[in-house]
């Protein structure tokens, strides 16, 4: 059995994944939304890349099966097992200071992209820029008009999903911190998730 890790409610953390190594990301609670981003641990400027992988799935939700790739086209990771419905967001930006200000936060709150820079800092990575990153169990629902929502996640408590790494990997997690809008979960709440590399 897999030793896991946390990954504290609206806190980040970040890793090294070697080629051909998997990584298991659990969601403990079934309400929690993870973000989720991956750099060619050779070359940070390659990065798994959500407007390139939309084009090369031919549709907006990853799945099972799926090869997922940078903003060079290349697979960086594969999407090996899914035990959740396989609901998950490649269309919304890493929450900021600014996201918050605009859903009417005066204070700072914590937010996925400080997140995201903070636990590359502290693997010794400076980042000179967040991507829009793979939003696990997010679910952001799109109407006939083209209009989106902000669902609670449809994932049940321990669901989780298994990427293998195609090349030697720098990643990064956020245990999303959004407690204004119901994503994670209805209760407005923020949980911790899990991990292991396997």
């Amino acid at each position: 059995m897999e030793k896991l890790e946390a990954v504290p409610a609206r806190q980040g953390r970040a890793l090294r994944l070697s080629r051909g190594q998997r990584l298991k990301l659990v969601n403990s609670h079934g309400t929690q939304v993870l973000d989720f981003w991956a750099y060619n641990a050779a070359d940070p400027r390659e990065f798994l890349s959500m407007e390139h992988l939309r084009v090369s799935l031919g549709r907006i939700r990853p799945r099972r099966g799926d090869f997922l790739v940078t903003n060079r086209r290349r697979p960086i990771l594969y999407f090996e097992e899914d035990s959740s419905p396989g609901v998950h967001d490649t269309l919304i930006a890493a929450c900021d200071c600014y996201r918050y200000a605009a859903l009417g936060c005066r204070d700072y709150h914590d937010n996925c992209t400080d997140n995201h820079y903070a636990a590359l800092r502290a693997i010794g990575v400076e980042a000179s820029e967040c991507p829009a990153p793979l939003n696990l169990w997010m679910n952001v629902g799109i109407a006939a008009d083209g209009s989106l929502s902000f669902e609670a996640p449809v994932a049940a408590a321990g669901d989780y999903v298994v990427l293998r790494a195609e090349l030697d990997c720098l990643i990064a997690l956020s245990a999303c911190p959004q407690d204004l809008l119901p994503v994670n979960g209805r209760d407005c709440e923020p949980k911790e998730v899990h991990f292991a590399i396997c």
